[in-house]
């Protein structure tokens, strides 16, 4: 009989495979592009269409990480398939995946300078007008203890209408509408947070208008290769 939570199983018996593997994919990315340290850092896909929720195993290695590792729970935090724990963080992707609807996947990260500016409690204005694929400017949340439904509540709190936001003293968290975007905002978030850093080291950075930023979110709206002609 085949066990369907075993890693060496058929993957057609495995529930949200394709979910599944992309966690697997993303997290060596997590990894890869030093967006983490060690098993730090976690992320998770919602297929709204089937009501599961594919998230990253709590404390395991991402390099070493296997499709069948990868948890799936419903809306309300119980575990469909897989014999992993998930996320210490789950509460605060459930908290996005309950009360925004444009939010389908979320990644967390503790990336160098990023968390610098979170240890800094303080926000990345508009120093670059990367900035705008997650906002006018990325917000840093109030410090509650990792895994709580207190810090989930501040990030749900202070990234409303954006799609990132710092966590004070701890990382930086990025969503979007599937997993490759908010891998990108992360990534993207992690250089303006650089960038941000440097320009304070060395005199007063220039920071974008508001005005000008409203520009610039309505440029990406259509920026990219969607919808394009072969």
């Amino acid at each position: 009989m085949i066990d369907k939570h075993d890693n060496n199983s058929l993957g057609e018996q495995m529930l949200q495979l394709k979910e599944r593997k992309l966690i697997v994919e993303y997290g060596k990315k997590l990894v890869s592009y030093g967006l983490i340290r060690g098993t730090g850092g976690n992320l998770s896909i919602y297929n709204r269409e089937e009501g599961l929720i594919s998230i990253s195993p709590s404390g395991t290695d991402y390099l070493k990480t296997k499709p069948g590792d990868i948890p799936v729970l419903d809306i309300n935090n119980k575990i469909i398939e897989g014999k992993r724990k998930p996320s210490s963080e789950l509460d605060m992707h459930m908290v996005f995946y309950n009360h925004r609807e444009d939010i389908n996947a979320i990644v967390h990260t503790h990336s160098v300078f990023a968390t610098t500016l979170a240890c800094l409690k303080r926000e990345i204005p508009p120093v670059h007008y990367l900035v705008g694929f997650a906002g006018n400017r990325v917000g840093c949340a109030e410090y509650a203890t990792f895994g709580t439904k207190e810090l989930a509540e501040n990030a749900f709190r202070s990234m409303a209408g954006r799609k990132a936001v710092l966590l004070a003293n701890h990382g930086l968290l990025a969503a979007g509408a599937d997993l490759k975007q908010a891998f990108n905002i992360a990534e993207i978030i992690e250089f303006c947070a650089e960038v941000y850093y440097r320009t304070q080291c060395t005199g007063d950075p220039s920071v974008l208008s508001d005005e000008e930023m409203d520009l610039v979110m309505e440029k990406f709206k259509t920026y990219g290769q969607a919808g394009a002609k072969a």
